[in-house]
């Protein structure tokens, strides 16, 4: 019995001692401790037996569209070593993280596909151009340009247009279409981001996987289904399901990162129904947005699906 008991004082001795019920009680008084140009984010490790805290932290700027986040790159945690009771700080010490991420923050949820997933991402940087942050997204055009929007093929309002992305596509076949009132958006995927700009691939022509194939019209506009470049600010999608906490965008591509609420465009907690204000940049799996109330930070998981949510 008394090793059974030695095994569960173990067992306890990494386990988080938590206030409020959700983070510990010592993570308050770490907060002055937090480098400059960091956010705190989720206390996630308690060592009581060390006295030793780990805070998951990430650069102020990672929810920037200028300097955006990457789920690729090394983080770095603080380590903070604790009172003797364990409930606050004495010293701080930021250093680099070795520990793995969680992969979700969802505890009805699996993310362990999106470690894998990320980690084959990573691997196809070498197959675009430099410089590119390599990602995997649904998405859609928002440009009403009757000209459409321009592909090219650089991130720069100068390269090369290599075609054209149709604005929405308002199609009549004789009360037998499902066009929703704003028009069908032209659907592709992104595959990476720099500068501003997106790279996309595998453009489908607006509402066609919607309507009725056999009748969708032949001159129905086509839109340009190579590989290029868009601008960010013509890119919108639509929330799916990340298997992260719902109601709210994180500073970092990362669920431990700092979790902010943020609402819907009708109002309520941000989930799959809808889309955000902003689709700002990418990284991998995650998607830097704005929120309909201003709230700008990272969702994991967009799509393009146009007639029901990506739950």
């Amino acid at each position: 019995m008394r090793v059974l008991a030695l095994i569960a004082a173990a067992v306890l001795s990494v386990a988080t001692a938590r206030a409020g019920g959700n983070e510990p009680a010592w993570r308050a008084s770490v907060l002055a401790l937090v480098p400059a140009g960091y956010v705190a984010g989720e206390a996630y490790r308690t060592d009581t037996t060390a006295l030793t805290g780990y805070l998951a932290v990430d650069p102020a700027s990672s929810n920037d569209p200028k300097t955006p986040g990457s789920v690729f790159a090394p983080r770095q945690v603080l380590v903070v070593k604790l009172t003797s009771d364990g409930t606050r700080a004495v010293t701080a010490e930021l250093k680099p993280r070795t520990d793995p991420v969680r992969a979700t923050s969802d505890s009805d949820g699996d993310g362990s596909e999106y470690d894998k997933s990320h980690a084959e991402l990573a691997a196809k940087r070498a197959t675009l151009p430099e410089g590119t942050e390599p990602c995997d997204l649904g998405a859609w055009s928002v440009d009403k340009d009757p000209r459409g929007l321009n592909v090219r093929a650089g991130p720069s309002v100068t390269a090369h247009v290599l075609g054209t992305l149709p604005p929405p596509y308002h199609l009549k076949m004789g009360g037998a279409e499902n066009t929703p009132e704003g028009g069908w958006l032209t659907e592709f995927r992104i595959i990476g981001f720099k500068d501003g700009w997106f790279l996309i691939e595998g453009a489908k022509p607006p509402g066609k996987d919607y309507e009725d194939e056999t009748r969708y019209p032949r001159n129905a506009p086509k839109p340009y289904a190579g590989r290029g470049w868009v601008a960010a600010s013509k890119v919108g999608a639509a929330f799916a399901n990340g298997y992260t906490r719902m109601g709210g965008l994180f500073a970092a591509p990362f669920v431990d990162a700092k979790w902010t609420p943020a609402q819907r465009d009708l109002g309520g907690p941000l989930d799959t129904d809808g889309g955000p204000k902003r689709l700002l940049a990418c990284s991998g799996y995650w998607g830097l947005v704005e929120s309909h109330d201003g709230v700008r930070g990272w969702w994991r998981a967009l799509c393009s699906n146009q007639v029901t949510n990506c739950s």
